[in-house]
């Protein structure tokens, strides 16, 4: 009977002490950073922005997070020769946690707050296996213009049925994405630059001097855009520039 006593007696000093310490242990909230919350959820919460010939990165309300120092830069997107690098200690940099930049002809990785986290070297990097995708439409030209044809549906040019959109612009250009059943596609008529898609609906205005053909919109989904054929900045896809 003592023995018993002695043994809930204890078991009651322990669980008295972990209550205790259980009361004073303070919860530990991680707080999200307010300069990265996002307004629009389908792009990224930095986006890069060239000021005097340097670049820098900006939040989507336009406020400048990581000075203009850079003399190029990316978007934190996934590095895939650092993914497969055969040096374990530094694939955690070829996360989408991290941007490449580059200055005094070095190049960086950089996290969210502008930290240079990480110097490229040759021996690190690993061998990327990206596979090919098909495009399922095409740009088409005929007499001159340009239309848009899907591949396994197009067979005769002579009739205007097997288009998917009938030659009449001055360019296309059908940009890389996600989504190859509606691939966003930079389209030019009367010398201004705009977006359209596969329905020939317009995506973004005939306003632009200029709308490059790069990874933007498959990385970003931000068009990259200039309107005095100098000065490129970014837009997406409802034409907000950043």
């Amino acid at each position: 009977m003592k023995y018993l006593f002695s043994l809930f007696f204890c078991c009651f000093v322990v669980l008295g002490f972990a209550q205790n310490k259980n009361l004073h242990q303070k919860k530990v909230v991680v707080k999200s950073n307010p300069d990265l919350v996002k307004i629009n959820d389908s792009i990224p919460a930095l986006i890069p922005q060239k000021n005097n010939g340097k670049y820098g990165f900006i939040n989507q309300k336009g406020k400048t997070i990581i000075p203009y120092q850079y003399s190029n830069v990316g978007f934190f997107t996934e590095d895939c020769n650092l993914l497969n690098s055969p040096n374990e200690k530094v694939r955690k940099y070829g996360s989408n946690k991290y941007a490449s930049v580059r200055i005094n002809n070095l190049d960086f990785r950089i996290d969210r707050s502008g930290k240079r986290v990480y110097l490229y070297k040759n021996s690190d990097l690993g061998k990327c296996s990206l596979p090919y995708v098909t495009q399922l439409f095409h740009a088409y030209i005929l007499n001159n213009s340009y239309g848009i044809i899907e591949d396994s549906k197009f067979e005769n040019p002579g009739d205007y049925r097997q288009f998917t959109i009938y030659p009449q612009y001055d360019y296309l250009h059908i940009l890389e994405g996600d989504d190859l059943k509606n691939p966003m596609i930079v389209a030019s008529k009367n010398n201004k630059f705009g977006v359209i898609d596969v329905n020939n609906k317009v995506i973004i205005p005939f306003e632009y001097n200029d709308i490059k053909r790069n990874f933007s919109w498959k990385l970003a989904r931000l068009f990259e855009v200039t309107k005095d054929g100098k000065n490129y900045f970014y837009i997406d896809v409802n034409n907000n520039a950043y």
